[in-house]
């Protein structure tokens, strides 16, 4: 029996886009490292499990959601078993750093492969997916999208800046709970109850992004909008200011980066 996609790897970014997938095929298959774990997983999704090799054998994709440390010895293991189909077939790969040519020399072939860096809010379908293409179709990229389209927003950037959006797709969620979890604890600091405090700032985060983005206008001439002359929001604005809070989260996002690059080497 073959299959339309097949993940390697069900942790938390691979079994979120699993489930998210799903939800568009009803062809898939599962494989993990943990035998029990693909087999939790394939029950709770109503698909089949099986081991990597299967995976690389009977499926048209082929998610390669494993993390960047463990990328090459995966590859190694079902290099064979790629290099003996006479079919097409298309690699997906996840791991950060990894690049696409690093990919298809480890397989030793000239294999059609996408390159994905997903967030972790794909989990709610909700998520960010860059993706860059080499030697897809117009037809498998077209599939690709009606396949992850319940995962998130998915956008093709060149290969070259994939690691340094990626910083700010991939890392940013971990930034924006710490703004999230800072704002509801100067909450809880001037009386209200940290219950409260939480929701109030997770549904004010949430807010201020829908507004952007429905409105698309400039972040600055929104924050502008709120800071009233004299006001009590610029107050704060300038105390976030002086502690150089917007320089700190762009040298983040840069240190990501510089990560993110040393995670493709060997």
């Amino acid at each position: 029996m073959k299959y339309k996609i097949g993940f390697i790897g069900t942790g938390v970014m691979g079994g979120a886009l699993a489930a998210a997938v799903r939800q568009r095929c009803g062809d898939m298959l599962l494989s993990n490292l943990h035998e029990e774990k693909a087999a939790a997983l394939a029950e709770k999704l109503g698909c089949r499990h099986g081991d990597n090799a299967a995976v690389a054998s009977l499926c048209e994709y082929i998610v390669l959601a494993v993390k960047p440390q463990v990328m090459f010895s995966v590859l190694e293991e079902i290099r064979p078993v790629l290099q003996s189909r006479a079919d097409r077939f298309v690699i997906i790969s996840i791991a950060a750093g990894i690049t696409v040519k690093s990919v298809k020399e480890a397989l030793g072939a000239d294999v059609p492969v996408i390159r994905l860096m997903p967030n972790t809010p794909v989990a709610v379908g909700e998520g960010v997916i860059l993706c860059s293409f080499d030697g897809c179709s117009e037809e498998e990229k077209a599939e690709f999208y009606g396949l992850f389209e319940k995962a998130g927003f998915c956008d093709e950037i060149k290969e070259e800046l994939i690691d340094a959006a990626g910083s700010l797709t991939g890392c940013g969620p971990a930034f924006a709970y710490m703004v999230m979890q800072a704002l509801a604890d100067g909450a809880v600091a001037v009386g209200v109850d940290r219950a409260r405090a939480i929701k109030y700032a997770e549904m004010t985060l949430k807010g201020a992004a829908e507004l952007a983005l429905k409105t698309g206008e400039h972040p600055e001439k929104l924050k502008d909008a709120v800071c009233s002359p004299g006001g009590s929001t610029i107050e704060g604005v300038e105390v976030l200011e002086k502690y150089s809070v917007r320089s700190a989260f762009a040298e983040a996002v840069k240190a990501s980066c510089e990560k993110n690059k040393k995670l493709g080497k060997k």
